[in-house]
Protein backbone atom coordinates (compact mmCIF):
# COMPACT_ATOMS: atom_id res chain seq x y z
CA UNK A 1 0.00 0.00 0.00
CA UNK A 2 1.27 3.44 -0.80
CA UNK A 3 2.03 5.62 2.20
CA UNK A 4 -1.06 7.37 3.54
CA UNK A 5 -0.46 11.10 3.74
CA UNK A 6 -0.73 12.77 7.13
CA UNK A 7 0.10 16.34 6.14
CA UNK A 8 -2.41 19.14 6.35
CA UNK A 9 -4.83 20.58 8.85
CA UNK A 10 -5.55 18.34 11.82
CA UNK A 11 -9.10 17.21 12.42
CA UNK A 12 -10.78 18.11 15.71
CA UNK A 13 -12.49 14.72 15.67
CA UNK A 14 -10.71 12.38 18.08
CA UNK A 15 -11.11 9.24 15.96
CA UNK A 16 -11.48 10.40 12.35
CA UNK A 17 -8.98 12.65 10.63
CA UNK A 18 -6.74 12.91 7.56
CA UNK A 19 -5.37 9.41 8.06
CA UNK A 20 -8.86 7.95 7.81
CA UNK A 21 -9.87 10.22 4.92
CA UNK A 22 -6.85 9.11 2.92
CA UNK A 23 -7.35 5.48 3.94
CA UNK A 24 -10.86 5.57 2.50
CA UNK A 25 -9.57 6.97 -0.79
CA UNK A 26 -6.86 4.31 -0.96
CA UNK A 27 -9.33 1.54 -0.08
CA UNK A 28 -11.72 2.56 -2.86
CA UNK A 29 -9.04 2.35 -5.55
CA UNK A 30 -8.31 -1.31 -4.87
CA UNK A 31 -10.57 -3.47 -7.02
CA UNK A 32 -13.98 -3.03 -8.60
CA UNK A 33 -17.40 -3.22 -6.93
CA UNK A 34 -19.99 -5.69 -8.20
CA UNK A 35 -23.57 -5.22 -6.96
CA UNK A 36 -26.02 -8.11 -7.13
CA UNK A 37 -29.73 -7.70 -6.43
CA UNK A 38 -31.43 -10.31 -4.27
CA UNK A 39 -35.18 -11.08 -3.91
CA UNK A 40 -37.21 -8.48 -2.05
CA UNK A 41 -37.63 -8.90 1.70
CA UNK A 42 -39.78 -7.26 4.34
CA UNK A 43 -36.78 -5.12 5.28
CA UNK A 44 -35.87 -3.64 1.94
CA UNK A 45 -37.35 -3.17 -1.50
CA UNK A 46 -33.96 -3.14 -3.22
CA UNK A 47 -31.59 -5.34 -1.20
CA UNK A 48 -28.16 -5.89 -2.64
CA UNK A 49 -25.07 -7.99 -2.07
CA UNK A 50 -21.81 -6.17 -2.68
CA UNK A 51 -18.69 -7.94 -3.93
CA UNK A 52 -15.19 -6.49 -4.24
CA UNK A 53 -13.41 -7.96 -7.25
CA UNK A 54 -9.70 -7.70 -7.83
CA UNK A 55 -6.41 -9.49 -7.40
CA UNK A 56 -5.37 -11.28 -4.23
CA UNK A 57 -2.87 -8.46 -3.59
CA UNK A 58 -5.63 -5.85 -3.79
CA UNK A 59 -7.69 -7.91 -1.37
CA UNK A 60 -4.76 -8.13 1.03
CA UNK A 61 -4.20 -4.37 0.87
CA UNK A 62 -7.88 -3.62 1.44
CA UNK A 63 -7.90 -5.86 4.49
CA UNK A 64 -4.77 -4.20 5.84
CA UNK A 65 -6.13 -0.68 5.34
CA UNK A 66 -9.40 -1.60 7.01
CA UNK A 67 -7.73 -3.30 9.96
CA UNK A 68 -5.03 -0.65 10.50
CA UNK A 69 -6.95 2.57 9.82
CA UNK A 70 -10.72 2.11 9.47
CA UNK A 71 -12.06 -0.68 11.66
CA UNK A 72 -11.83 1.07 15.03
CA UNK A 73 -12.90 4.53 13.74
CA UNK A 74 -15.94 3.11 11.93
CA UNK A 75 -16.96 1.15 15.03
CA UNK A 76 -16.55 4.31 17.08
CA UNK A 77 -18.59 6.35 14.59
CA UNK A 78 -21.55 3.97 14.79
CA UNK A 79 -21.29 3.83 18.59
CA UNK A 80 -21.13 7.62 18.92
CA UNK A 81 -24.09 8.32 16.63
CA UNK A 82 -26.35 5.81 18.37
CA UNK A 83 -25.52 7.24 21.78
CA UNK A 84 -25.40 10.92 20.83
CA UNK A 85 -28.80 10.95 19.10
CA UNK A 86 -30.29 8.22 21.34
CA UNK A 87 -31.17 6.11 18.32
CA UNK A 88 -31.67 2.94 20.31
CA UNK A 89 -33.82 0.11 18.98
CA UNK A 90 -36.95 -1.22 20.63
CA UNK A 91 -36.32 -4.70 19.22
CA UNK A 92 -32.53 -5.16 19.38
CA UNK A 93 -29.93 -4.82 22.09
CA UNK A 94 -27.10 -2.33 21.57
CA UNK A 95 -24.55 -4.86 20.31
CA UNK A 96 -26.90 -6.27 17.66
CA UNK A 97 -27.99 -2.80 16.58
CA UNK A 98 -24.35 -1.74 16.30
CA UNK A 99 -23.42 -4.80 14.22
CA UNK A 100 -26.49 -4.41 12.00
CA UNK A 101 -25.72 -0.74 11.35
CA UNK A 102 -22.06 -1.39 10.61
CA UNK A 103 -23.00 -4.14 8.14
CA UNK A 104 -25.31 -1.75 6.31
CA UNK A 105 -22.60 0.91 6.26
CA UNK A 106 -20.15 -1.48 4.63
CA UNK A 107 -22.72 -2.27 1.92
CA UNK A 108 -22.87 1.45 1.15
CA UNK A 109 -19.17 2.09 1.77
CA UNK A 110 -18.17 2.17 -1.91
CA UNK A 111 -20.81 4.79 -2.79
CA UNK A 112 -18.68 7.59 -1.34
CA UNK A 113 -17.14 9.58 -4.21
CA UNK A 114 -13.81 11.28 -3.33
CA UNK A 115 -13.98 13.13 -6.66
CA UNK A 116 -16.75 15.35 -5.22
CA UNK A 117 -14.27 16.79 -2.70
CA UNK A 118 -16.50 15.94 0.26
CA UNK A 119 -15.46 14.39 3.57
CA UNK A 120 -16.02 10.66 3.98
CA UNK A 121 -16.67 11.31 7.68
CA UNK A 122 -19.76 13.38 6.85
CA UNK A 123 -20.97 10.95 4.20
CA UNK A 124 -20.68 7.83 6.36
CA UNK A 125 -22.18 9.63 9.35
CA UNK A 126 -25.20 10.55 7.25
CA UNK A 127 -25.58 6.97 6.00
CA UNK A 128 -25.56 5.73 9.60
CA UNK A 129 -28.11 8.29 10.81
CA UNK A 130 -30.47 7.63 7.93
CA UNK A 131 -30.30 3.89 8.49
CA UNK A 132 -30.94 4.16 12.24
CA UNK A 133 -33.81 6.60 11.81
CA UNK A 134 -35.35 4.39 9.13
CA UNK A 135 -35.00 1.34 11.38
CA UNK A 136 -36.75 3.14 14.24
CA UNK A 137 -39.71 4.04 12.04
CA UNK A 138 -39.92 0.47 10.71
CA UNK A 139 -39.81 -0.91 14.27
CA UNK A 140 -42.60 1.41 15.30
CA UNK A 141 -44.78 0.49 12.31
CA UNK A 142 -44.15 -3.22 12.90
CA UNK A 143 -45.07 -3.00 16.57
CA UNK A 144 -48.37 -1.32 15.67
CA UNK A 145 -49.06 -3.77 12.84
CA UNK A 146 -48.34 -6.90 14.84
CA UNK A 147 -50.32 -5.95 17.93
CA UNK A 148 -53.22 -8.39 17.91
CA UNK A 149 -56.53 -8.25 19.70
CA UNK A 150 -55.57 -11.31 21.75
CA UNK A 151 -52.51 -9.49 23.08
CA UNK A 152 -54.52 -6.68 24.63
CA UNK A 153 -58.14 -7.83 24.96
CA UNK A 154 -57.79 -9.41 28.39
CA UNK A 155 -56.23 -6.40 30.07
CA UNK A 156 -58.70 -4.01 28.42
CA UNK A 157 -61.80 -6.05 29.21
CA UNK A 158 -60.77 -6.52 32.83
CA UNK A 159 -60.08 -2.82 33.38
CA UNK A 160 -63.13 -0.74 34.24
CA UNK A 161 -61.34 2.41 33.13
CA UNK A 162 -61.68 1.26 29.53
CA UNK A 163 -65.38 0.46 29.71
CA UNK A 164 -67.53 2.77 27.58
CA UNK A 165 -64.59 5.15 27.27
CA UNK A 166 -63.26 6.85 24.17
CA UNK A 167 -59.81 8.36 24.28
CA UNK A 168 -61.02 11.88 23.66
CA UNK A 169 -57.57 13.42 24.01
CA UNK A 170 -56.20 11.25 21.23
CA UNK A 171 -59.15 11.95 18.95
CA UNK A 172 -58.88 15.66 19.66
CA UNK A 173 -55.18 15.65 18.82
CA UNK A 174 -55.81 13.82 15.56
CA UNK A 175 -58.52 16.32 14.64
CA UNK A 176 -56.25 19.23 15.54
CA UNK A 177 -53.35 17.91 13.44
CA UNK A 178 -55.65 17.29 10.48
CA UNK A 179 -56.85 20.90 10.69
CA UNK A 180 -53.27 22.16 10.76
CA UNK A 181 -52.44 20.04 7.70
CA UNK A 182 -55.44 21.39 5.79
CA UNK A 183 -54.51 24.98 6.67
CA UNK A 184 -50.87 24.50 5.62
CA UNK A 185 -51.96 22.94 2.31
CA UNK A 186 -54.15 25.96 1.69
CA UNK A 187 -51.32 28.33 2.61
CA UNK A 188 -48.88 26.55 0.26
CA UNK A 189 -51.29 26.41 -2.69
CA UNK A 190 -53.06 29.76 -2.44
CA UNK A 191 -50.50 32.26 -1.14
CA UNK A 192 -47.26 33.70 -2.44
CA UNK A 193 -44.41 32.15 -0.47
CA UNK A 194 -40.66 32.40 -0.83
CA UNK A 195 -38.64 29.30 -1.63
CA UNK A 196 -37.71 28.54 1.99
CA UNK A 197 -41.33 28.85 3.13
CA UNK A 198 -42.42 26.45 0.39
CA UNK A 199 -39.77 23.90 1.38
CA UNK A 200 -40.67 24.13 5.05
CA UNK A 201 -44.40 23.96 4.32
CA UNK A 202 -44.02 20.79 2.26
CA UNK A 203 -41.77 19.20 4.88
CA UNK A 204 -44.33 20.02 7.60
CA UNK A 205 -47.05 18.34 5.55
CA UNK A 206 -44.91 15.22 5.14
CA UNK A 207 -44.21 15.09 8.87
CA UNK A 208 -47.83 15.67 9.88
CA UNK A 209 -48.97 12.87 7.58
CA UNK A 210 -46.73 10.49 9.55
CA UNK A 211 -47.00 12.12 12.97
CA UNK A 212 -48.05 8.97 14.84
CA UNK A 213 -44.84 7.21 13.80
CA UNK A 214 -42.51 10.17 14.17
CA UNK A 215 -43.70 11.73 17.44
CA UNK A 216 -43.32 8.57 19.48
CA UNK A 217 -40.48 6.72 17.79
CA UNK A 218 -38.10 6.25 20.69
CA UNK A 219 -37.97 7.04 24.39
CA UNK A 220 -36.47 10.37 25.30
CA UNK A 221 -39.36 12.78 25.79
CA UNK A 222 -40.47 15.86 23.92
CA UNK A 223 -36.99 17.35 23.67
CA UNK A 224 -35.70 14.40 21.66
CA UNK A 225 -38.81 14.31 19.48
CA UNK A 226 -38.32 17.98 18.62
CA UNK A 227 -34.68 17.36 17.74
CA UNK A 228 -35.65 14.38 15.60
CA UNK A 229 -38.30 16.36 13.72
CA UNK A 230 -35.87 19.24 13.17
CA UNK A 231 -33.40 16.71 11.78
CA UNK A 232 -36.04 15.43 9.33
CA UNK A 233 -36.81 18.98 8.24
CA UNK A 234 -33.15 19.77 7.60
CA UNK A 235 -32.83 16.60 5.52
CA UNK A 236 -36.00 17.26 3.51
CA UNK A 237 -35.43 20.97 2.90
CA UNK A 238 -31.61 21.18 2.78
CA UNK A 239 -31.97 24.36 4.86
CA UNK A 240 -30.08 25.42 7.96
CA UNK A 241 -31.78 25.43 11.35
CA UNK A 242 -31.87 29.25 11.26
CA UNK A 243 -33.55 29.31 7.83
CA UNK A 244 -36.10 26.71 8.97
CA UNK A 245 -36.97 28.71 12.08
CA UNK A 246 -37.40 31.90 10.04
CA UNK A 247 -39.65 30.17 7.50
CA UNK A 248 -41.65 28.55 10.32
CA UNK A 249 -42.92 31.98 11.40
CA UNK A 250 -45.33 31.83 8.49
CA UNK A 251 -46.91 28.67 9.88
CA UNK A 252 -46.78 29.42 13.59
CA UNK A 253 -49.62 31.92 13.18
CA UNK A 254 -51.76 29.09 11.75
CA UNK A 255 -50.92 26.91 14.73
CA UNK A 256 -51.67 29.65 17.24
CA UNK A 257 -55.05 30.50 15.69
CA UNK A 258 -56.17 26.88 15.57
CA UNK A 259 -54.93 26.30 19.11
CA UNK A 260 -57.04 29.24 20.37
CA UNK A 261 -60.09 27.82 18.62
CA UNK A 262 -59.44 24.43 20.17
CA UNK A 263 -59.14 25.88 23.67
Amino acid sequence: MSEIKKRGRKSTNPYWGLVQENAVKEFLTLGIIIEQDVPNTEFSKTPQIVFWSGTSEEQRLRNKIYKDHLMKPLNKMVDSIIRRYKLYSKTMDFEDLHADTLSFLMIKFHKFKPSKNKKSYSYYGTVIKHYLLGSLIKDDKKSKLHTSYEDISTSINDDERHSYTIEEDSLLLTKFINKISESIKKEVSENILNENELRVGNSLLSILENWENLFDTVPGGNKFNKNLILYYMREMTSLSTKDIRNAMKRYKSIYNLLKEDLI
